[in-house]
């Protein structure tokens, strides 16, 4: 915990400014207290995972980011603007997306009415061309409707549908969860293609080897804190520790 303990810019030693930087942030469902101070760092362009077993505060952090508990404390910039008091439509419009663990698949819609189905926050959103290119199977399958796909088409079309929103921070929540190992690779190489582009992405996972494949930096999160920083290249180094973080 050495590093984690030296702060979040520790890990993003000689770095520029974070994009987005979180600091002593608190999160309450009622009377329940999930997060108690988190602080972390996402440079722009990085790929960064929150690594943790259930219930430890991952999920909370992402809809805490974007304003969608019912209490929050503390500090979240992004681009160098506190959002912390902002609704979650303004942070929205900053260029903030969030692809919840249940993707939220319009099932009466196909898929080309789900993907046009969110506005344009900003301009510089992904064309449909562009899309389908990133998500082939997306276009063999674009008047199925959404009950009809696949777990893997149905979060492909999730994390898709908000590219065109001019999004450029992604927050992923088990974007691999349940699904087949070659579903699970062709989202690891969409992942790399996005990062090549320039976009940032926020992971929360479990499947540990999957972030190890995308991530320049992990965070383990337990008990509503950050315990833990590691940068990729230092995973093997750490292997014991992080088996002990996540229980495998």
């Amino acid at each position: 915990m050495a590093e984690a303990a030296r702060g979040p810019e520790a890990a993003r030693a000689g770095a520029t400014a974070p994009l987005l930087a979180v600091r002593g942030l608190n999160a309450w469902y009622g009377e329940s207290h999930i997060l108690h101070g988190v602080d972390f760092d996402v440079g722009e362009g990085e790929v960064v995972t929150l690594l943790g077993r259930n219930g430890v505060g991952k999920t909370t952090t992402l809809k805490s980011i974007m304003g969608v508990v019912p209490r929050r404390e503390g500090s979240v910039t992004f681009e160098g603007t506190e959002t912390i008091a902002m609704a979650s439509n303004r942070i929205a419009r900053r260029g903030i997306a969030w692809c919840p663990e249940e993707r939220g698949i319009f099932a009466s819609l196909d898929v080309a009415e789900n993907l046009m189905l969110p506005p344009q926050v900003r301009p510089g959103g992904l064309s449909l061309a562009e899309i389908y290119d990133l998500f082939p199977n997306l276009r063999e399958r674009g008047a199925s409707q959404g009950t009809k796909l696949s777990g893997g088409e149905q979060q492909m079309l999730a994390i898709a549908r908000i590219l065109r929103t001019g999004a450029r921070f992604l927050m992923l929540d088990e974007p691999t969860e349940g699904l087949a190992p070659v579903i699970v690779q062709q989202i690891g190489h969409t992942l790399n293609a996005l990062k090549a582009r320039r976009f940032t992405i926020l992971l929360v996972e479990q499947n540990f080897r999957f972030a190890a494949s995308v991530a320049d930096r992990h965070y383990v999160v337990e008990h509503g804190r950050i315990v833990d920083a590691i940068a990729n290249s230092e995973l093997a180094a750490n292997a014991d520790k992080l088996n002990r973080y996540l229980g495998v």
